[in-house]
């Protein structure tokens, strides 16, 4: 993030083309300070968690954990119920209020594609080995 200059060009992209909004407060990645004109840059952003609290917390399996990390998120079974908001150990997840369902990322990599600076990656994880119960002694 230390090369981030807060263009907000990978907000932009994300709203526009993976949530359809022209209003990047509904993208899934939202470049904020940290306090005050001369602080660091940070994105807010899914970590991808391992074993995703946001899923556990969701009565309506509207958030599916992924292999790797992370989680799907189905649309059409999404009420809305806001369960998944405080169980985000980041503190991520917000609600877009329009549509009444989660902005959620889906790890699609359109942030990084967009960010002239290089600050984004999407990495590929090893999906045999993520957890140790799935590792081979």
């Amino acid at each position: 993030m230390g090369k981030c200059i807060a263009c907000y060009s990978c907000s932009f992209a994300c709203a526009r083309e993976v949530m359809k909004s022209f209003s990047p407060q509904y993208a899934a990645i939202r470049i904020k300070t940290r306090g005050g004109l001369q602080s660091k840059l940070t994105a807010d952003i899914c970590r991808a968690c391992k074993n995703p609290p946001c899923a556990e917390a969701c009565p309506y399996e509207a958030l599916v954990p992924r292999v790797g990390g992370g989680v799907k998120l189905i649309s059409d079974k999404c009420t809305g119920c806001e369960n998944c908001i405080p169980a985000c150990p980041v503190g991520y997840i917000i609600m877009n209020p329009v549509q009444e369902k989660i902005v959620m990322c889906i790890h699609c990599g359109i942030c990084s594609k967009y960010c002239p600076h290089d600050v984004l990656r999407l990495e590929e994880v090893d999906d045999i080995c993520w957890t140790q119960d799935s590792c081979e002694q």
